[in-house]
């Protein structure tokens, strides 16, 4: 009987060749290194092979289920038990319990792709028997009508569900690897972001009015910031010096590998304290300012960040968590009130050496007056601060 180890140290070998697990299940490794699993059975003198995947795509454990399903699907007794559930139970199940507590606008458009893509064709299935062809030939049908992305998002829906239902047993493996390999690619902008100023009108009053109070105050901090993503995820109290409002961060932080001062205007400072508010609220003890809702012990996700920019009807070729920092760069150039040297010291774009130490120090007044002027911008343009 294999092992997760075993399988991963075999090396090929000038010939294909196969090792048996258990119960008709094998692997092949084949001269180029990749490795396949198979089913093999013997009916009536005759041998069958049934191919099951690749791995590491399919690990061990979830080769051994797909082989149980193989099993049953030919007619042969098995003693692991497969779960009935219907693909539209389980769906319903995840959509209420990990979806209709996200925002309305997101919530609403998972819905339409659950009820127009996924629930007309496979409602009634016994999820634990769909196929990985069978939702891959769903999603290049999408991808034909022209809908590269939403063949992405429609696959993403259902890893999302079947990866919901696997600890629970609802169904024993996820037939979505590999799959995203056999689409077309999403050609999005690079960090793209947004410069008209009807749109940024328009993404920060989606922000104001954001449900999801912790997040909003993330997406808020950004905006105000305009830091790189990682660096606001990872933002830590002990960073912050509100009575002076700065944040520091540190060097080890950064990518240029230097502290970089932040100047912060009377609207950061507003979320960082309407955020203490909320995690002393919820009873929530951690260094991080934005902390991940599943352990106070890890930053806020960027997946958290990119599902609230996409519920705001904000796709990835039109902003992204780290466009924020080009669209300050063109309102702040494009005002003419600001000299470049104090923008690029702001986005801690690097000048190298002393000269970068000199920067930060010399335009430090006018980078605080600039900082502040680019919130009240915001503001002016959404409508207000936070609420």
């Amino acid at each position: 009987m294999l092992t997760e180890i075993a399988v991963r140290d075999l090396r090929p070998k000038e010939q294909r060749f196969m090792k048996a697990d258990r119960d008709g299940l094998y692997v092949e490794v084949v001269p180029s290194g990749i490795k396949y699993w198979w089913f093999v059975t013997q009916k009536g003198g005759k041998r069958r092979k049934f191919s099951l995947g690749r791995y590491p795509e399919l690990s061990l454990k979830a080769a051994r289920e797909a082989c149980a399903l193989k099993k049953r699907e030919v007619g042969i007794a098995t003693g692991l038990e497969v779960p009935d559930v219907r693909f539209g139970e389980l769906a319903e199940e995840w959509y209420k319990t990990r979806i209709l507590p996200l925002s309305a606008n997101y919530s609403r458009t998972v819905r339409m792709r659950l009820d127009k893509y996924l629930l007309p064709r496979f409602a009634g299935r016994p999820a634990a028997f769909i196929k990985g062809k069978e939702i891959l030939a769903l999603c290049k049908e999408v991808e034909r009508e022209g809908f590269i992305e939403t063949a992405h998002r429609v696959l993403d829906i259902f890893a999302a569900v079947f990866q919901f239902g696997i600890p629970t047993g609802m169904v024993p493996a996820d037939p979505t690897a590999g799959l995203s390999a056999n689409l077309m690619p999403v050609r999005a902008a690079h960090f793209a972001a947004l410069t008209d100023r009807r749109d940024v009108a328009e993404l920060m009053r989606g922000i104001r009015y954001y449900r999801q109070r912790r997040v909003r105050n993330a997406l808020l901090f950004s905006a105000y910031t305009f830091c790189r993503p990682g660096e606001v995820r990872g933002a830590l109290w002990r960073e912050l010096d509100l009575p002076r409002r700065e944040w520091r961060i540190p060097a080890e932080r950064m990518k240029g590998n230097r502290e970089h001062v932040v100047p912060l205007s009377r609207q950061a400072a507003e979320v960082l304290e309407d955020e203490r508010r909320l995690l002393d609220e919820d009873g929530v003890r951690t260094e991080f300012v934005f902390p991940s809702e599943r352990s106070a012990t890890r930053p806020m996700s960027e997946n958290t960040v990119r599902i609230a920019i996409r519920s705001m009807g904000f796709g990835p070729d039109k902003m992204t968590a780290h466009g924020f920092r080009h669209m300050a760069s063109t309102i702040l150039n494009e005002s003419g009130l600001w000299s470049a040297d104090a923008i690029e010291t702001q986005l801690a774009h690097s000048a190298g050496g002393v000269r970068e130490i000199y920067n930060q120090a010399k335009y430090m007044p006018e980078r605080v007056r600039m900082m502040q002027w680019y919130a009240d911008e915001l503001d002016g343009l959404s409508g207000g601060g936070i609420s």
